[in-house]
């Protein structure tokens, strides 16, 4: 296989429409969860560490979203729980520890659900957090690479997975180690778990509001801060969520 553009393109083509196809009836459970979830006024809270963490930039907080959504990130230590910036660092996520003081720390209810993303599903704060999550009696979605899973062992003192605890879980369709073009000497360039986990987010928030729609209710979704009338539109339906919804860093 060639190293260039036109050939990540066919890869990424060929894994979105296979994703797509392989995932369909668990992007409808997710939707199922989550619509249960809001119409019983719960938030959908998103969190991934690393790259991940763009699945959950995709849930909450981004224009043709739903208003009710919440980001967790590994930096709410520092922004909502006083520890210094140095905690922060690239290995942070392998910390089973720090997952309480996540959850202590996030706006939650008993009625919220929740989306965790992670490729490999097995870092100690990640799956930590998703045995929390099923503890307190959510729901929830995992988003992992199942053939980069399975090639892992787990970081976790349990030595279980993050898809070990979701009620549905999304494969990302990610090759293991998630770059998808060899290169002659070793590795391998072009990740794609990002763009797939961002389709299956996209796929979820559409099947959500498709079940709102159905049910004669008016789907809670934002407008683009930049068009005219997106902030007040915005800010009328953050009002019902107030203090429970995070936005900004």
């Amino acid at each position: 296989m060639t190293v260039s553009a036109e050939a990540y393109l066919a890869v990424v083509t060929e894994t979105i429409g296979r994703v797509a196809a392989d995932q369909r009836e668990n992007v409808a459970r997710a939707a199922d969860l989550i619509a249960a979830s809001l119409r019983a006024d719960g938030v959908v809270h998103a969190f991934g560490t690393g790259h991940s963490e763009a699945l959950a930039m995709e849930i909450a907080g981004r224009a043709g979203g739903l208003v009710p959504t919440n980001r967790i990130a590994l930096r709410d230590l520092v922004l909502h729980g006083g520890e210094p910036a140095d905690v922060l660092g690239p290995k942070l996520e392998r910390e089973p520890s720090v997952a309480h003081r996540l959850y202590e720390l996030a706006p939650v209810r008993p009625q919220d659900v929740f989306v965790l993303a992670s490729n490999s599903g097995v870092n100690g704060a990640m799956v930590e957090f998703a045995a929390i999550v099923k503890e307190r009696g959510h729901g929830l979605v995992a988003i992992t690479s199942a053939q980069h899973s399975a090639r892992m062992t787990s970081r976790h003192p349990s030595g279980r997975k993050l898809a070990d605890f979701a009620d549905v879980v999304l494969d990302n369709g990610a090759p293991y180690g998630d770059a998808t073009l060899p290169l002659p000497g070793g590795g391998a360039v072009g990740a794609v778990s990002s763009i797939t986990a961002a389709l299956l987010a996209q796929q979820i928030v559409a099947e959500v509001v498709a079940r709102l729609l159905v049910a004669g209710e008016r789907p809670p979704v934002y407008l683009s801060a930049n068009i005219t009338g997106g902030d007040e539109h915005n800010a009328e339906l953050e009002a019902r969520y107030a203090g429970r919804i995070r936005r900004g860093a």
